[in-house]
């Protein structure tokens, strides 16, 4: 059986969990009912104290969490009837994006998500979620159908970023994402974004125009990673922890500076905790969100979007 991981944070819970099952183990010998519900009491009440007050580095570590939602499942237990389109019609499927039809409360909504797996084998198959230019181009043409048919977009983003290799490079890399992000920006039909993991770069950004962005309570989104932005400062990953500190990618601060809309809450530890609570809250939020978007005017929804992405960032214009 599979060890489960265990983040340095968390060891002060998982020592107590364990001790509470020591004990129990001696209830046929000893009346320590008491006790035991003491530890239990404490084992909450630390379980929330420590996840209310996590820093940004902890945050990118729960989001890369190997047991972590992935797209396909949120797919699989939200919604209805999926199926899946495969290639971009012009070199191949790439595995890294997920893409379909599906029904949401009777609604036929199209989906595209990146993909990661969940071991060595899978997480090969699937590129480690890293997409390669067939991929935006896949999730293109999936764009182009919905518009098409008048059905809603749904993204989930989560990916370390775009495939960085050479031959992506040579098949098109930038303009596939950039093809994505033009038509995103125009495409007549609404379009939900959910941040659900990793947000790295133009590799998230690719499928992550839309009216609306939500992101989930621990993931993270950034121009670059941590690791990354440690390396290019300070020449060593040493550093990665101030570096996310300086990155300010959690969801608060990025509903701070008005780059997402909406946080999604996760279950306390993580999403990965009660996957189960975590499709329900993921159903409540997709499903109050299409709703609204749905009565917007498709004219005034797509000035409303452009609008947005507008107002993003801030400069400084030196008149002289």
């Amino acid at each position: 059986m599979a060890t489960k991981l265990i983040l340095d944070f968390e060891k002060p819970i998982v020592e107590l969990e364990k001790k509470i099952e020591e004990m129990r183990s001696l209830t046929g010998e000893l009346d320590i009912k008491s006790e035991i519900e003491y530890l239990e009491n404490k084992v909450n009440d630390l379980r929330v104290d420590i996840y209310k007050n996590l820093t940004r580095w902890q945050r990118v570590q729960i989001a890369r969490h190997p047991e972590r939602p992935l797209t396909l499942d949120y797919i699989h237990n939200i919604f209805d009837d999926f199926v899946e389109f495969h290639g971009d019609r012009g070199f191949r499927d790439d595995t890294s994006i997920i893409s379909g039809t599906a029904s949401f409360h009777g609604k036929s909504v199209m989906i595209v998500g990146h993909q990661k797996g969940r071991d060595t084998k899978s997480n090969l198959m699937r590129n480690f979620g890293m997409p390669h230019p067939e991929g935006y181009r896949k999730a293109y043409r999936l764009f182009e159908l919905a518009e098409k048919f008048g059905k809603p977009v749904i993204t989930f983003l989560d990916t370390p970023g775009a495939f960085p290799g050479i031959e992506a490079e040579e098949r098109g890399q930038a303009e596939a994402i950039a093809a994505n992000l033009f038509l995103l920006s125009k495409l007549k039909v609404p379009v939900l974004v959910v941040i659900i993991g990793e947000g790295a770069s133009g590799g998230a950004i690719g499928i992550g125009v839309g009216d609306r962005i939500l992101m989930l309570e621990n993931a993270w989104y950034s121009v670059i990673s941590p690791e990354s932005c440690s390396s290019i400062l300070w020449r060593s990953w040493d550093y990665k922890e101030q570096a996310a500190e300086a990155l300010r990618l959690t969801a608060s601060d990025l509903k701070k500076q008005k780059i997402i809309d909406e946080i999604v809450p996760e279950p306390v530890g993580g999403a990965h905790k009660n996957p189960g609570e975590m499709f329900s809250i993921m159903k409540d939020f997709l499903e109050k969100e299409i709703n609204n978007l749905s009565r917007i005017p498709v004219d005034k929804l797509v000035k409303k979007r452009r609008e947005k992405f507008y107002k993003m960032g801030v400069w400084h214009e030196n008149k002289q």
